[in-house]
């Protein structure tokens, strides 16, 4: 599997873990609030003896209602445990650096949406 899909599969289950309803695609059908991890945008981050990537991963959180509070409680449980994300992720990657480097809440229509960036730092064991 890529780094990609283990980094997305990883922050699902840490997110579902921490009660955080998560997808890795945006749900047809989906409960709110919610939390959707996008794409990661990755770069080259290897040496001449291992394999590494960084870049940025974005978790969008929606919920409806007159006040965001849910929501801002959501979003800070998502954005606890997508920064406690433990450094083994699967396949022999492993996450080295997470950092959480923007975050926002805004009202779109009917609904709150949060999105938390995050900077991440990922090599792979041999």
């Amino acid at each position: 599997m890529s780094a990609r899909a283990m980094l997305s599969a990883a922050i699902v289950a840490a997110l579902e873990g921490a009660g955080v309803t998560a997808f890795d695609a945006p749900p047809v059908r989906g409960a709110l609030p919610h939390a959707v991890v996008e794409e990661a945008v990755l770069g080259d981050w290897s040496t001449k003896t291992w394999a590494g990537h960084e870049g940025r991963v974005t978790v969008r959180f929606a919920d409806a209602g007159e006040r965001p509070v849910r929501l801002r409680a959501t979003i800070e449980e998502g954005e606890a445990a997508v920064m406690a994300l433990g450094p083994a992720i699967g396949d022999g990657w492993r996450v080295v650096q997470m950092r959480c480097v923007r975050s926002r809440l805004v009202r779109s229509g009917e609904r709150w949406v949060g999105t938390s960036e995050f900077a991440v730092r990922m090599w792979r064991e041999e």
